[in-house]
């Protein structure tokens, strides 16, 4: 499925209503202050904001080409504080995927993803696909942060621990990004997309989803096909 990203805007109210057939509603989740907004200005804008700022919600549009037809994403940043728990739920009514984000310079908002994050994406939409995304990434490669974790007994979250929860969670997968330099982010928001396309025309999605072992008689026909290495 080719994806490109066409024209974008950010406020939705100037636009005619698009038919829901071609249009899919991302939202973000996750800890305060983990990139949240960072991940979508910068791929709606392909610029960085310069300072934080608690968001309660917003939302842009992106227009994307997915097989060369114009599909309208809305993409929903949502808070993370706890003051807006029922601005936040607000947002989750036909929502078609979630970005559930945690830093990974940030453990502590690792472990919300688990104990937090999963729970209330679960109550809202328990159908909806979810990608994990971890941010910040570039940051791991920062010394002085890197000192300053370990100096409370901590480290930065690895690629194999974010993959490991995705697989637990039941997520379609797991994907580590950096809003500056953006890398993997368009990766990021197309596996959404994708995901969100496939739950809707009834294709599988849980990428993690255990797969039952092909039974014994198989494997060991497999076994016995196999050439020995001194006929190779």
């Amino acid at each position: 499925m080719a994806i490109s990203t066409g024209a974008q805007n950010q406020n939705t109210a100037e636009h005619p209503a698009t038919p829901l057939d071609k249009r899919i509603k991302v939202v973000l989740v996750g800890d305060g202050a983990v990139g949240k907004t960072s991940l979508v200005v910068s791929y709606s804008t392909n610029g960085f904001p310069g300072e934080y700022v608690p968001t309660a919600f917003d939302n842009y549009n992106v227009v994307v080409n997915v097989d060369g037809q114009p599909l309208n994403v809305q993409l929903c940043d949502t808070a993370g504080q706890d003051d807006f728990d029922p601005l936040r739920s607000l947002c989750y009514p036909e929502t078609d995927v979630f970005l559930v984000c945690f830093s990974v310079v940030c453990p502590s908002s690792y472990h919300s993803v688990a104990s937090r994050w999963i729970n209330e994406v679960r109550k809202y939409c328990p159908n909806a696909p979810i990608i994990l995304v971890g941010t910040k990434s570039d940051l791991r490669s920062d010394v002085r942060l890197m000192l300053q974790l370990a100096r409370y007994g901590q480290s930065a979250i690895t690629t194999i621990q974010g993959h490991q929860l995705a697989h637990r969670l039941g997520a379609v997968n797991y994907v580590e990004t950096s809003a500056l330099t953006q890398h993997d982010l368009k990766e990021a928001f197309d596996q959404a997309i994708v995901s969100a396309l496939n739950t809707r025309r009834g294709g599988a999605n849980l990428l993690y989803r255990r797969r039952k072992p092909p039974p014994l008689w198989r494997r060991w026909l497999c076994c016995w096909e196999r050439p020995s290495s001194s006929e190779t």
